[in-house]
């Protein structure tokens, strides 16, 4: 299939496993094709994403708000949890930066899996790009399986931003139309 992707599309498919990456997620959802689709400033994504108030920043602080925010310091603290105390027995047991990256979890080299509902969005874009009589896949028919597929984390994010999914879908389907 990742052959009938245009180059910008496959920067966006890689985009996404940077994006997974930096936010030290050992899979590649949603999200990572959202954030990976408004890297790509001047594509029709990026400037209809714009235009209903999505930024990058946005996504990311949504992003954070779903799956968790980081551990407060002081709250801990507040209640009798040493975090360097922490920190110091655990890298004397399992080694130095033990701790580091989300969770506890290093960062993630090599090929970064795509979640099931990510790989969902790649066949929907497909199918998108099909339907619109195109040979194909860019990053309007990326983001139009993004909008079909309407229930990851993604959808979550832009739906909790106030946008219209189905009003974004008819607006992507128009451009990637002429």
């Amino acid at each position: 299939m990742f052959e009938r992707f245009t180059p910008e599309a496959r920067q966006v498919v890689e985009g996404a496993q940077q994006e997974a990456r930096e936010l030290r997620h050992d899979r590649i959802g949603t999200e990572h094709l959202l954030l990976a689709l408004l890297t790509r400033q001047g594509t029709t994504s990026s400037t209809l994403l714009g235009r209903h108030g999505v930024t990058r920043a946005a996504v990311v602080t949504g992003v954070s708000r779903f799956t968790g925010p980081a551990l407060d310091a002081e709250a801990l603290t507040a209640v009798g949890i040493d975090l360097d105390a922490v920190r110091s027995t655990v890298e004397a047991a399992f080694g130095p930066g033990a701790l580091d990256g989300a969770g506890g979890r290093r960062t993630r080299t090599g090929h970064i899996p795509f979640t099931p509902r990510a790989r969902k969005v790649l066949e929907l874009s497909l199918r998108e790009a099909l339907a619109l009589k195109s040979r194909r896949i860019t990053d309007a028919h990326l983001l139009l399986g993004l909008l079909w597929e309407g229930e990851g984390l993604a959808a979550a994010v832009l739906h909790e931003r106030g946008v219209d999914l189905l009003a974004l879908r008819d607006e992507v389907r128009l451009a990637a139309n002429s």
